[in-house]
């Protein structure tokens, strides 16, 4: 009797425990779940279970072990805002496996993907051909997102005979938090001097003084400066 009131009480414990941690590590968890974010919930998880079954471990070093390891991601995760590079090494980069409306069988090796994965992934956004399909790629989380010809955009443009221009880029990161994606612009063929112009026609005097640059399909930047997010 007296080891059903001890389970229960660990039981009940612990639920309180990893409830309240688990709501202090924010909502990513649910929503945006990547590599990273996976493997410590599961962690945390583990933990708690270890508490709960084994009466050889001190309720105590199983509250520990669940608030250290909680701590531990959540500066990890504060760290990952301000670092891209570092938050590339723990979430993984967007593999890009359509491009142009051609299948990018390296990315797609790379992501361990293959027809059918992707198949079945456009489905899910309603896609059944992949002759639709102009840009798609595949998150850090798993999740694929799709860019579709623009004749083939609801309505279609070819419906209503409305004539179509190529796009000359897929919108792209330039700056984010005031760093500049250095691999996103050697991509683009473009270099400092052109990102300077670019911001300069939008208002801000420096790299540092902006929040998030893009490029857009047509050529053209858009740009958030860091007063603006602010004030906001």
């Amino acid at each position: 009797m007296d080891s059903i009131w001890e389970y229960s009480a660990r039981t009940l414990l612990s639920f309180v425990i990893l409830l309240i941690l688990t709501r202090l590590s924010g909502k990513k968890q649910l929503s945006h779940m990547t590599f990273f974010t996976y493997i410590t919930g599961i962690a945390l998880g583990n933990i708690a279970g270890d508490t709960i079954v084994h009466k050889d471990i001190p309720i105590y070093a199983g509250i520990t072990g669940m608030t250290l390891w909680t701590i531990l991601t959540i500066f990890i995760e504060k760290i990952c805002l301000k670092s891209p590079w570092l938050r590339d090494i723990l979430d993984g980069e967007p593999a890009i496996v359509i491009q142009k409306g051609k299948i990018q069988t390296k990315a797609m090796a790379l992501s361990k993907l293959n027809m059918d994965d992707l198949s079945m992934l456009l489905r899910e956004k309603d896609i059944f051909s992949i002759r639709e399909v102009d840009y798609a790629i595949l998150e850090p989380n798993g999740q694929l997102s799709v860019l579709k010809k623009q004749e083939n955009d609801y309505p279609t443009k070819k419906d209503m005979k409305i004539p179509t221009q190529e796009r000359l880029y897929l919108p792209t990161k330039l700056i984010v938090d005031g760093k500049i994606m250095e691999q996103n612009l050697k991509n683009l063929h473009f270099d400092h001097d052109w990102l300077d112009q670019q911001i300069k026609k939008l208002g801000a005097n420096s790299v540092q003084e902006v929040f998030f640059a893009e490029l857009q399909s047509d050529g053209s930047v858009y740009l958030d400066k860091k007063q603006e997010q602010q004030n906001g």
